[in-house]
């Protein structure tokens, strides 16, 4: 099996365990399949191209046409390429369910695309904590200085300014699995996931699991859903 999948946030909520509330992000996993399986003899490496969702066929290159073709299955709207498990085989347009590869206590990361907030002022955008509040102050909100006069002369480069905010590409490390609910198509992930309810994630093995803090994370955390 593939060491992720594509899925679709769909909000917060929050689930009871041993007395406690744990805040969840709730993901929907839609049917996703193969659409491509790259080999070492042919492209250097082991990997598989997972689809999910609907696309129309008139909006649909023609060279993905013939992916899809010569797989089997009917255009699909999100493409994603993930390792595969050593020694696991699939075949082209076979489904690969989210119970497959995850279980309750896995830790994943998960990538999205943050909401969008358009041109923010620099105190949202980098958290500053603004000037005085107090009267006769006329700077509240500004940013202050930006550079010196005579020398550098200019204002440097990755100077935290005013601009656009969010719609970035973000992936969070090292989310627990909480519950998997196969009937449903739903996998509840403890936390919060960037991006805007109905947006498209992307659920990967976590890469902290190659670190001893991860894996201490990862025991407590089955120790924890297995009771």
């Amino acid at each position: 099996m593939p060491k992720g999948i594509i899925g679709k946030k769909i909000g917060m909520t929050r689930v009871f365990k041993n007395g406690k509330a744990i805040p969840v992000t709730v993901i929907q996993v839609e049917p996703n399949y193969v659409v491509d399986i790259k080999t070492e003899e042919k492209d250097g490496y082991s990997a598989v191209v997972l689809g999910a969702g609907n696309r129309k066929e008139k909006r649909t290159p023609k060279p993905l046409l013939g992916v899809f073709k010569k797989a089997g299955l009917k255009p699909l709207k999100t493409l994603s390429e993930f390792p595969l498990k050593e020694g696991e085989e699939l075949q082209l347009g076979q489904e690969v369910k989210v119970e497959e590869i995850f279980e309750k206590g896995d830790l994943v990361d998960i990538t999205g695309i943050s909401k969008g907030r358009g041109f923010a002022s620099a105190m949202k955008r980098w958290d500053f904590s603004g000037f005085k509040k107090s009267h006769g102050s006329r700077y509240h909100r500004a940013v202050g200085s930006i550079g010196a006069c005579e020398d550098p002369g200019r204002v440097w480069k990755t100077k935290r300014m005013p601009g656009h905010y969010g719609n970035e590409k973000i992936t969070v490390l090292g989310l627990e699995v909480v519950d998997i609910l196969p009937e449903k198509n739903v996998i509840l992930v403890k936390g919060s996931v960037p991006g805007a309810p109905n947006s498209v994630v992307k659920l990967k093995e976590s890469v902290i699991l190659q670190r001893r803090k991860g894996q201490r994370k990862l025991k407590r955390s089955k120790e924890a859903y297995a009771s």
